[in-house]
């Protein structure tokens, strides 16, 4: 079931609505998105990140831009997430991107085009795991994604995470002022531990043009993980953002003239230059992320 309300205008044209669409995933839960209409057939969708929403500077700011070249686009929450259905869940990759599905699913029975899928963050991951399990993208975006998800998750968790999980079945995050935010359960854990970026990205299609960029500032996900999304994607850019931190702050017209310039099929200034880059590897499949996260755990409990 899908409902569509129209909110107000701030395109330039008279021509540009924007516009509230819902559309229920596979699960039953609506998604709540904002189409930025220009009455393009091509359409451009917009993933969030974790514990993020469609209302971040970042999603918009790169909606209003596209919008503003005549490209219409679609920013949506997660199940769980801003305006959405569904309860929020620690990890949850797969699901996400079988949200995703059930946007394009949508806009594709509308007679729409995907011209292109772009996430930030988290979201950068989702958008390259659709492309590895559909092949039915042309461009995907992945803007400061983590390619090692085995990382980060001790400054969220502390460091003792894996005893803590296997003694209670889960752990309770709480913010700096000791407010609970989300619990993780051991299952969620898995599915973060159980997602294997590496294999995914050998299995994105080598017609489908896929961009990395990341700043050089970030200070969530290592710059260096960009440089392993380039030895593992076949057809694929590398723009390291001089100065930029994780939501790029200060470089949010940067940010937004790179993403539509690839988009429109024009070069990238300041990409890595493909002799500094390292040579592309063959993704090893013959261990299964599932093998790969339980041997992670028990060698640390």
């Amino acid at each position: 079931m899908t409902r569509r309300n129209q909110t107000h205008d701030e395109g330039p044209h008279n021509s540009v609505q924007q516009l509230r669409v819902v559309v229920q995933n596979s699960h039953g839960e609506n998604l709540v998105g904002i189409l930025h209409e220009t009455g393009s057939k091509e359409v451009v969708i917009i993933c969030h990140g974790f514990q993020s929403s469609k209302e971040r500077i970042p999603m918009k700011n790169l909606a209003l831009a596209l919008e503003r070249e005549g490209i219409s686009a679609f920013r949506f929450d997660f199940a769980g997430n801003g305006e959405s259905e569904g309860s929020f869940q620690y990890g949850n990759y797969r699901r996400e991107t079988e949200d995703l599905r059930a946007v394009i699913l949508h806009f594709c029975q509308e007679q729409r085009l995907i011209s292109a899928i772009v996430g930030h963050s988290k979201g950068g991951n989702v958008v390259l795991l659709y492309a590895s399990k559909y092949n039915d993208v042309p461009i995907v975006v992945n803007i400061s994604g983590r390619f090692n998800l085995e990382r980060g998750m001790e400054g969220r968790l502390g460091k003792d995470f894996l005893q803590r999980i296997k003694q209670d079945g889960f752990i309770d995050v709480k913010n700096r002022k000791g407010k609970f935010e989300y619990r993780v359960t051991e299952e969620s854990l898995i599915d973060r531990l159980t997602t294997d970026t590496c294999a995914a990205c050998g299995l994105i299609h080598q017609d489908c043009r896929v961009l990395t960029i990341h700043g050089s500032m970030d200070k969530i996900v290592p710059a260096e993980d960009a440089l392993e999304f380039a030895k593992f994607i076949h057809n694929h850019k590398l723009h390291m953002m001089e100065g930029a931190d994780h939501e790029y702050t200060s470089h949010q017209d940067e940010l937004a003239t790179i993403v539509v310039n690839f988009i429109r099929g024009d070069s990238c200034e300041n990409e890595v230059p493909l002799t500094l880059l390292p040579k592309k590897k063959e993704v090893p499949l013959t261990r299964s992320g599932s093998q790969r996260a339980m041997n992670v755990i028990k060698s640390r409990i």
